[in-house]
This record gives structure tokens, sequence and C-alpha cells, in this order.
């Protein structure tokens, strides 16, 4: 599967993506995955920022309302479309392009910091993806992005309930296994069961790697790692939103920040 293929499978969930996402049925990312991401960023106030995979472009907002001047880009025209509106709607200054990761449209040295929220791991080559972001940062800018956690998050992830809905732990196996671009079909698991009879679910192409393989990645490109997290929910939200329950037994996030050498 290369980069065409990648693009019509985002393209293809872009407009049901949105929609729930804006709806609030993306509890992973709502109540964990960005509340986290966001509280381990540096200050970005006043300084240049690019959002590589930004979908609707809810979290570029996010990092705009921060005092970031944001670009973000994203595979699926559909998702800029989605973005645009929003910016139209209420300006945050945000410039959105139909551009891929892998490849990106700008010079060497443009942007003080890039975040990734939860799409390299979706590019059919990540170590481009990561040394593109690291391309275009200036020296001492940051690359901070948050992945599917490869340690217990493979291919193959299952959750065990006991019958009243407990989590009592995960069955994880094929660490090592390399679907490369083998479709996985699922749903936002909170999203009402008439929205999802409604709707077509997603189709999402996996690409996974090591933990080992990320880090390799990041060094290529010059990077130094500054900062990882695992995020997981308190005791409070589990008891309060079980459907999270599972980040108390092992995470499902990984996030990195790494940063680009100063110059001489």
């Amino acid at each position: 599967m290369d980069k065409t293929d990648v693009a019509a499978c985002w393209e293809a969930n872009a407009e049901t993506w949105t929609r729930h996402a804006r709806a609030g049925y993306d509890l992973y990312r709502d109540a964990l995955n960005t509340p986290v991401f966001l509280a381990n960023l540096p200050d970005i106030t006043g300084l240049n920022g690019l959002d590589i995979g930004c979908g609707e472009g809810g979290n570029t907002r996010k990092l705009a309302e921060r005092g970031a001047r944001m670009t973000a880009i994203d595979i699926a025209p559909t998702f800029i479309r989605h973005a645009r509106e929003a910016e139209a709607e209420t300006r945050l200054g945000i410039t959105y392009l139909e551009s891929d990761g892998t490849a990106l449209p700008f010079a060497d040295g443009s942007f003080d910091f890039a975040t990734a929220f939860m799409s390299l791991m979706d590019m059919h080559r990540q170590d481009l993806g990561i040394a593109e972001a690291a391309r275009v940062l200036k020296p001492g800018g940051f690359l901070q992005f948050s992945i599917l956690h490869p340690c217990f998050a493979p291919p193959n992830r299952k959750v065990l309930r006991n019958d009243e809905g407990a989590v009592t732990g995960l069955l994880i196996t094929e660490y090592f296994s390399d679907p490369a671009g083998a479709i996985e079909v699922w749903r936002f698991g909170a999203a009402p069961e008439q929205e999802k009879a409604a709707s077509e679910p997603f189709r999402v192409p996996v690409f996974h790697k090591t933990l080992s393989e990320w880090v390799a990645f990041v060094v290529a490109a010059g990077l130094t790692i500054e900062h990882m997290a695992e995020p997981r929910i308190d005791a409070e939200t589990a008891e309060r939103e079980p459907y999270l329950a599972d980040t108390r037994m092992a995470p499902l996030f990984l996030h990195i920040r790494a940063r680009k050498g100063a110059a001489a």
C-alpha cells in the first residue's frame, strides 16, 4: 500500500470521522489523549507551528488558541474542507493545506515546532514523516507527536472484561508483526448504536512498528528525545467513563517530544 491508497482510505473516512469526532464520540481523544498532549506541550505563544495530519482541525485550533501561528496539513481534501469551514466561522489565523506528510511543501527550517496528533502511525513511511518534520524545523525547534503505543497496541489487542463489564486484562500479540497496510475496520465505540447503524465504519490502514523502530526513526532524523508520556485516566474518570478503563491496565498511547539540535 502506498500513499495514494492511504489517501483514499482517509478521504473515505473523513466525512463520518468529522461528524463523529465533533459530536464527542472519540472519548479516548477528548478525555485522555489530547488533554495530556497539551499539558506536556512547551509554551508555544508567538511561535510558528505546523500540525501534520490535522484531520478536521480540532486539535490545530487548540494550538492556535494557545497563541501559536499555525499551519496545518492533511492528505484528505474533505478533512481540509471541514477545517477551513471551521476557520471561516471562528478565525484563529490558521492556514490549512492539502498535502502529504511524507513530502512537506515547505522550505528547510520553516517552523519553530511541529505536532502530529495520532497521524504519523498511519503514514505508509513513518521514517519519511519524521524526517520531513525534522527538516522543516528551525534549529532548536521540536516535534511532539502521539501514536498508538507500539508495545501495548500492536496489530492484535483485545480488552478483556468480566460479566459486569469491568476490565480484567489485555490480550496483546503480534508485536513483531507488520501488517504493511492491512485494513482495520472499526468505529468510535462511544457512538450511539443508531449512529453506528447509519454510518459506514472507518477503514484504517495499519503500519505497525516496534518501539525500537520508532526511536530509530527519531534518531535518524537528527532529533533528540527530551520527553515521553504514556497517558492513563485516573480512577475517577474510569468510574465515570468505564469505556476508557483499559488505559489504567496498560497505556494505549505513547507521546514523544524530540528536539532538533541548535546550529553551531
